[in-house]
């Protein structure tokens, strides 16, 4: 008998969880061929979620909790649970029941037709225009400047193959996109498409700070782009600046300049000088990326574990 793991980052999510895991419980019917596995990640919740989960465990010993000892964000915590992960295939689904949880049937049955990764991606989703707007241009960013190819709606709802596990635990990149790194891999891909369902149940943590932070994240992780723009425009500014200097020089020996330009020279100094500034935020965000690296300090700290041991 085959098992299947699904791993699911809690956070403050103490609303959603009595909703949820009978939800994800229900998939033992449509998959009885399958041992079914539920990692939940408790990422520094401050709410009873942790003492939820804990109450559920004591129900199901299929039930395992991770929990962190703070908050280090939902790609950590999604790397945790999969290093935990023992299925055949494993599924990652967030807490809030925006996506599907019998959508896994589909998806397995992709990854036994011999797909090492399953992506859900979004063809539509019920959230506000402005949010849509934000969340296509992130994706249609990333696949035209990171990884070629890359779902247009995004995705962080996936099941993959135990090897796809194997790979991330050799990685154990830092500062990263998840969903990206599993794309990014190069295994045998299918894709299904639906939905997104509005929240129904509890507030989304997930902040517009954290949404920086995982864009920033992404580009430097998967694309030379951004210093690429830099060169580009560091050589067209010289090119301009070169002309304008021959041009002024050329005035000056006949005498056509005016004692005149302090607006001018204010203007265009003040504009290079932000230009600059924004170049070197640019190279500071992958020197940073480097330094983190190179101090080897772990992307999560695990402070209990609650698993049965056999």
């Amino acid at each position: 008998m085959k098992t299947f793991s699904i791993v699911t980052p809690v956070y403050y999510n103490e609303l959603n969880i009595p909703y949820t895991i009978p939800e994800l419980k229900k998939l033992g019917n449509l998959l009885p061929e399958y041992k079914l596995e539920f990692i939940f990640v408790d990422d520094g919740s401050g709410d009873r979620s942790l003492p939820l989960l804990l109450e559920e465990r004591k129900k199901d010993d299929r039930i395992k909790i991770v929990k962190l000892s703070k908050n280090f964000g939902m790609m950590s915590a999604i790397q945790a649970g999969i290093h935990f992960a023992e299925g055949d295939c494993v599924g990652v689904i967030n807490a809030d029941l925006q996506d599907p949880p019998e959508l896994f049937v589909e998806m397995v049955r992709k990854w036994e037709a011999g797909n090492k990764i399953v992506i859900a991606t979004r063809k539509d989703r019920d959230d506000p225009f402005l949010q849509k707007l934000a969340s296509n241009t992130f994706y249609f960013l990333m696949a035209t400047f990171a990884i070629k190819d890359y779902p247009r709606g995004g995705f962080d709802f996936v099941l993959f193959d135990k090897k796809v596990v194997i790979e991330i635990d050799k990685i154990c990149e830092k500062n990263t996109n998840i969903m990206s790194l599993i794309f990014w891999l190069g295994f045998k891909k299918a894709f299904v498409y639906y939905v997104r369902k509005e929240r129904k149940h509890g507030k989304s943590r997930w902040t517009l700070s954290k949404k920086i932070k995982l864009f920033v994240d992404s580009f430097v992780a998967f694309s030379y782009a951004p210093i690429r723009i830099i060169s580009f425009l560091g050589l067209v500014i010289a090119c301009v600046s070169f002309l304008f200097g021959a041009y002024t020089i050329f005035d000056s020996i006949l005498g056509k300049i005016p004692v005149q330009g302090f607006t001018t020279l204010i203007a265009i100094i003040t504009f290079l000088l932000g230009l600059i500034m924004i170049m070197l935020g640019i190279i500071g965000e992958y020197l940073w990326r480097i330094l983190d690296e190179t101090r080897k300090r772990p992307s999560y700290v695990i402070d209990e574990v609650y698993i049965d041991k056999e």
